[in-house]
């Protein structure tokens, strides 16, 4: 790793494990905190990423919307295996704004489209097939025409502070760099011990 820019240096390895033929690349865990003080995660996937961050889309009523509008710090966590890399991110996450929201919900498959709405996610529900219902009457509201995005649905950039990246070695003598977000706005590489 010699990347001053950590964006730089995640884009390469992105783009690596992508054209390795890896399932998901783009699938990172999310931690979050709850209102308990309870840590949560789950697996959610990258929408896109650039200097301003990471966005990912899910639902703003969900347990990890709560979560993210409580306590907005969020934890971001990729593993490739093979060829062994780890990236960890911390930031806060903000909602993108609703245009792009919109421009994401537009080029997804008319099915998880229809999701977005038949889904309250979190919630209990009665059972599978009342989900399956609740999509049935989504989908006849919706035939032979566009679906809108739903206004609880939208995206995350998550802005980081930190980005650590952890490179497997031999004798367990990892290669492990974190840069931390300086006030001017750039980034400061620190070689951590592994």
């Amino acid at each position: 790793m010699n990347e001053s820019d950590p964006i730089a240096q995640f884009a390469r390895w992105f783009d690596e494990v992508s054209r390795a033929g890896i399932d998901k690349p783009n699938a990172m865990t999310l931690s979050t905190v709850g209102a308990d003080g309870r840590p949560a995660s789950r697996v959610v996937l990258l929408s896109s990423f650039d200097e301003r961050g990471f966005v990912f889309h899910g639902n703003y009523e969900s347990r990890k919307g709560g979560d993210i509008a409580r306590a907005p710090w969020v934890a971001l966590l990729f593993w490739w295996d093979p060829p062994g890399y780890q990236v960890r991110i911390e930031g806060r996450a903000e909602r993108t704004r609703p245009e792009e929201s919109d421009a994401y919900f537009a080029r997804r498959p008319r099915g998880s489209q229809l999701g977005a709405w038949a889904s309250d996610q979190s919630r209990a529900i009665e059972s599978r097939a009342a989900l399956e219902a609740r999509l049935a009457e989504t989908e006849r509201r919706y035939a032979g025409g566009p679906v809108p995005r739903p206004p609880h649905w939208g995206g995350y950039r998550v802005v980081p502070a930190a980005i650590e990246f952890w490179e497997n070695r031999e004798n367990r003598l990892h290669d492990r760099v974190r840069y931390e977000r300086t006030e001017q706005g750039g980034w400061r590489a620190v070689r951590l011990a592994p």
